[in-house]
């Protein structure tokens, strides 16, 4: 057995054990408790006693190698070499104590954002959208930068009766986690893929085309060596473009943005639940997308006003209920808001009560 070669198991990325910071690495799964120092701030402490200070800002998500390596020269300077990008694409330097206060003005004096941690909005998740995706209906960063640019307080200063996760995904593909956010934006497409028969023949495979359809909207069209859509059964993924260019879903009306809440992950004081739509559609308004910006920041402040302390999104509009979250929100309730996919059983309200005003 001993002349057999070893197997190999670090086959993908590096092993993350490598890159540790020495505190880290000596303390791993020995910490025992963290206080929030100020917006930006944190202190981890271990079982060992050593404590480990962590500083947060946000990022565009998208950045360039200036960016990069004006952060690891951040980190050279004040977090011996060391750094991380969160899940939601924060940055965080892991200071000395006494280094903790020189790396935030100079953060500052870069003009860098520090905060997110704590009851507050942290940085937004967000897909591709107008810059390489190729079903969107809406911008995401462009979007994203807009809606921070208004809340972007709820970061630094400002605190929230509990965290507010914010997310975008640029169509119903939702490669963003807009299904489990406190506040989601979503891109939605309201018209069906125009069909080019001049082109289909040559671009794209019938079978696959057809196959693609999730609903059986597509269906052949063999007079024109092409296929048709039925509108009624089409749900506007775009899932067909993806295998036939001849099949553009993009349309600077039918395409907009749609508002879902109270979704989360969290396990913390109830079960993690899925987003709920409470705008319908908004226009595509860019560059500062305004209508979107409003409503979003409608929502939080209401939230602000009436949640209870540590209570998300979602268990503030389960205790009001959501009659009074609409009344509250001043929200119209509509058509869309009502569930009648045909798989949607296991979502259904199926009781006839409802909380009273």
């Amino acid at each position: 057995m001993a002349d057999k070669p070893k197997r190999i198991t670090d086959i993908g990325a590096p092993h993350y054990s490598k890159f540790l910071p020495p505190v880290i690495a000596k303390n791993y799964g020995k910490w025992k408790y963290h206080d929030m120092i100020n917006k930006g701030v944190m202190k981890h402490v271990s079982e060992t006693g050593d404590e480990l200070y962590t500083v947060r800002i946000a990022t565009p998500r998208l950045v360039s190698t200036d960016y990069i390596r004006e952060m690891c020269d951040v980190a050279e300077k004040f977090s011996g070499g060391h750094l991380r990008w969160t899940t939601r694409h924060n940055i965080e330097f892991f200071p000395a104590k006494d280094q903790v206060d020189p790396l935030q003005a100079e953060l500052k004096k870069r003009g860098h954002m520090v905060g997110g941690i704590g009851y507050g909005i942290s940085n937004v998740v967000h897909t591709q959208g107008w810059i390489h995706c190729h079903t969107p209906a809406t911008d995401a960063s462009g979007v994203v930068k807009a809606v921070m640019d208004e809340l972007h307080e709820y970061f630094t200063t400002k605190s929230l009766p509990a965290r507010v996760r914010i997310a975008l995904a640029c169509c119903l593909n939702m490669c963003g986690a807009v299904h489990c956010s406190d506040i989601a934006i979503l891109g939605v497409h309201r018209k069906p893929p125009r069909v080019l028969d001049a082109t289909l023949a040559n671009q794209c495979e019938i079978p696959t085309t057809i196959a693609s359809c999730p609903t059986g909207a597509i269906s052949p069209n063999p007079a024109m060596k092409s296929v048709k859509i039925k509108e009624e059964r089409c749900m506007y993924c775009g899932n067909c473009y993806t295998m036939c260019p001849s099949l553009p879903l993009a349309d600077a009306t039918g395409g907009g943005i749609s508002i879902w809440v109270g979704g989360k992950v969290s396990n913390a004081r109830g079960v993690p639940r899925m987003s709920k739509l409470a705008i319908p559609f908004l226009p595509n308004n860019p560059p500062r997308w305004p209508e979107v910006v409003k409503a979003v920041k409608h929502l939080v402040e209401v939230y602000a006003k009436d949640a209870r302390k540590h209570e998300r999104m979602g268990e503030w509009i389960e205790r009001v209920g959501w009659e009074r979250f609409f009344k509250l929100t001043g929200l119209p309730f509509t058509y869309q808001h009502i569930d009648d996919f045909t798989f949607a059983r296991e979502t259904f309200r199926m009781t006839p009560t409802f909380k009273w005003e």
